[in-house]
């Protein structure tokens, strides 16, 4: 199946609640918000003429232009990316879903934005939910586990959010 089909499938079967979509992209994709994503991902898993049996990674990105000056000509508003990459080993098809959130909960900085956890439908997004967590700073709602994963339990902030500043000590250790 094409990726213009599987578009039109999920179209058909979630109509409005599909927010966004790009068929000629590296990797065809849908947008949905972050309450869609659970049955969205459910019916791509589930629906016989899709099966996506595999969830490949997850990955997260931060979309800031930290300079002030070249802010205005970024071309985007500062918001964070969930990427789930998605293949079906049975008919040989790959898709990929976005959710787009915004960079802090409620405009509240260091309140980490929230996705539910896709861990109940593959249990490869365990340790991948773990990573985006840990680096990304997005929090994955009713995460079995959701610690984290690469960096020690007592490290401030998500190294990879584009305003993150490196320690310049840790632990007696000097970071720069």
């Amino acid at each position: 199946m094409t990726p213009t089909e599987i578009i039109s499938l999920l179209e058909q079967q979630f109509g409005e609640r599909i927010k966004g979509k790009k068929t000629d992209a590296i990797d065809p994709h849908v947008v949905v918000d972050p309450q869609d994503l659970l049955d969205v991902c459910r019916f791509l898993r589930d629906d016989p003429r899709l099966k996506f049996d595999l969830l490949n990674c997850i990955s997260s990105v931060d979309y800031l232009e930290p300079d002030p000056k070249k802010a205005p000509k970024a071309g985007f508003d500062p918001h964070l990316e969930v990427v789930y990459h998605l293949s079906s080993f049975t008919h040989r098809h790959r898709f990929t879903l976005k959710v787009i959130l915004p960079r802090w909960k409620d405009n509240k900085a260091g309140e980490l934005p929230e996705v539910p956890s896709v861990t109940s439908l593959w249990r490869t997004a365990d340790w991948h939910e773990r990573e985006v967590y840990d680096l990304g700073g997005v929090w994955f709602a009713g995460h079995p586990d959701l610690r984290r994963i690469l960096t020690s339990e007592d490290w401030v902030g998500h190294p990879l959010r584009k305003d993150y500043e490196f320690p310049l000590e840790y632990h007696g250790i000097r970071g720069r």
